[in-house]
């Protein structure tokens, strides 16, 4: 829906909030690595969509790498709608983004956001601390798994708490 809408003038399909939080992420110096199953042609039609998102008239998506199924649509289409197994690509991707940083003294991956809970078994696998994965539902709400999972976040409320739950890298960062 987040592709065909806006392709149809019917406005964004992004949550409340999201850019502003991400936006906030990235100042706190992590960087954002875009992820989804679908084909390797929709890569265009993907980056327009990221960036056209905006919110409370200029707060954008931050930049950063996306990652798309180098399989054909069909293929893709498959995975994900007949099968329900998205998360066969995601984590081969994303093993092997972390295979570049063999030897490195942190896991690159601190945090994963995703809309399905096939997310949760990519972000579990690639070793992503508990409580650092955030699976969002169709009404925007964010759930924290492992914590509780009646507990419902917002976009909003993981901004305000931003600098705990996303440390500034940098010290220097922090005001």
């Amino acid at each position: 829906m987040g592709h065909l809408l806006p392709r149809l003038g019917m406005g964004s399909w992004a949550h409340s909030g999201v850019a502003k939080l991400y936006s906030s992420i990235a100042e706190n110096g992590y960087q954002l690595l875009y992820l989804s199953s679908r084909p390797i042609g929709y890569a265009g039609v993907t980056k327009k969509y990221l960036r056209s998102v905006k919110q409370d008239g200029k707060c954008t998506l931050p930049d950063g790498p996306v990652l798309l199924s180098p399989d054909r649509t069909a293929k893709s289409l498959y995975r994900e709608m007949i099968i329900k197994q998205p998360h066969l690509f995601k984590i081969e991707c994303l093993l092997g983004v972390q295979t570049l940083f063999v030897g490195q003294a942190t896991q690159p991956f601190f945090a994963g956001f995703g809309n399905r809970d096939t997310d949760l078994l990519t972000y579990k696998r690639l070793g992503i601390r508990e409580g650092k994965i955030f699976i969002i539902n169709p009404k925007g709400e964010i759930n924290q798994k492992f914590i509780d999972e009646r507990y419902r976040k917002s976009y909003p409320l993981i901004s305000a708490m931003l600098d705990m739950i996303f440390p500034p890298l940098n010290p220097a960062l922090q005001q």
